[in-house]
């Protein structure tokens, strides 16, 4: 009964208690009714590692539906900076000027949204408090006195584009507020590529938006999640057969140790592992040990694009989904009163 609440079984041919179960009255003697003093009770989050661009950590105590709910909250629903409208006043590189304001869209702003309101609809020409404006004007020309080579690099002056040649234009009062100034993410994002007479001079406006509408304004590369492994060892796996179990399984998972003068193998990190069930092509073995997962064990992975760190966008997406569930609940009594009327 506990196996089928709090794991989900990987078999040789199939996904035993893949369903969720853990609503009120299905099991007779457990009450699975929902309290927020049993949730604080069970819910854990722990930071296994965390830099400016990615994150992982442990969300235990939830419902897949719940994980499942940041994950594509991160994805589609936090608010970022992007550019949005190009000014093309003169483009003679050989890429198109559509296909440069592509390139340019998908150039990741590091600038802060929460410092930004959203444009309004119809609004072509934007305020500091809703755009960024960026210029980009750059021509190509040859190196003086340069030697024959065949390296552009060494024979012409600016025949690489990149985002560092992209100049923030301050608006308002937007220089007081963000002393650092406002630039893309990486300095390297190449852009274009010129030769001698080619020119590229565009303006750019950012503005606020969120990744449903485009994919622009995705917050991070992925987000993503898998449940905690569970790996049981069901008998003594000795010598050569346990030296065989450890390579069925991700390297560090199961471990080979000496016990009175005969090899062994026992668990070591079952979190290192993917749920290859190699096991279950060796028939001597497969009955040696049981792969599952812990149902509510989420281990979870946030890569940021590096306009936000991955913590922040957490917090971020916290606050999406708090939002959602104050208009959830204000919808619901609207209904109620209407009825009652």
């Amino acid at each position: 009964m506990d196996e089928m609440r709090e794991k989900v079984v990987l078999n040789e041919y199939n996904i035993d208690h893949a369903h969720s179960t853990d609503y009120p009255g299905n099991y007779t003697g457990h009450d699975d009714t929902w309290s927020f003093k049993k949730f604080k009770k069970n819910f854990k989050i722990i930071v296994r590692n965390l830099d400016d661009e990615m994150m992982e950590f442990d969300m235990i105590g939830v419902d897949a539906a719940i994980a499942n709910a940041f994950r594509r909250i991160l994805l589609a629903e936090v608010p970022t900076m992007a550019i949005e409208k190009v000014y093309v006043y003169n483009n003679t590189s050989i890429v198109q000027d559509e296909v440069m304001a592509h390139r340019l869209g998908l150039i990741p702003i590091k600038a802060d949204p929460r410092m930004f309101e959203y444009r309004q609809d119809g609004d072509d020409e934007g305020s500091p408090e809703d755009t960024i404006e960026f210029d980009l004007k750059i021509k190509c020309t040859r190196t003086k006195n340069a030697k024959e080579t065949s390296n552009p690099e060494e024979g012409y002056i600016n025949s690489s584009v990149y985002t560092k040649h992209m100049k923030w234009n301050p608006l308002g009062n937007q220089a007081e507020l963000f002393p650092d100034g406002i630039s893309a993410v990486n300095s390297d994002i190449l852009i274009a590529k010129l030769r001698p007479g080619h020119e590229i001079d565009v303006k750019m406006h950012c503005v606020k938006g969120v990744a449903r509408d485009h994919a622009k304004f995705s917050p991070v590369a992925t987000a993503f999640y898998r449940l905690m492994p569970d790996i049981t060892i069901m008998r003594p796996v000795f010598d050569e057969e346990a030296v065989r179990l450890a390579k069925c399984f991700s390297p560090g998972v199961i471990e080979v140790i000496e016990e009175q003068g005969r090899k062994k193998a026992v668990v070591k990190d079952p979190r290192n592992d993917s749920s290859s069930r190699e096991v279950f092509r060796h028939d001597d073995l497969k009955d040696s040990v049981k792969i599952a997962k812990i149902r509510n064990h989420f281990i979870y992975t946030i890569e940021s694009t590096g306009i936000l760190t991955p913590d922040l966008l957490m917090v971020e997406a916290i606050k999406v989904l708090q939002s959602k569930c104050k208009q959830f609940i204000s919808e619901i009594n609207q209904a109620a009163e209407s009825n009652m009327e």
